[in-house]
């Protein structure tokens, strides 16, 4: 992991990037379950 440097900014987005589209990956399912199972109002 880089520490600072030119990198810096690059790195911490892209960790950013990675948490958000892991909790895209793993929220999207259980959210179309429970829409259908679920009255939308």
């Amino acid at each position: 992991m880089y520490d600072g440097g030119a990198l810096g900014g690059y790195t911490r987005w892209a960790v950013v990037f990675l948490i958000i589209f892991v909790l895209f990956i793993l929220l999207v399912p259980y959210y179309t379950t429970t829409c259908t199972t679920t009255p939308v109002y």
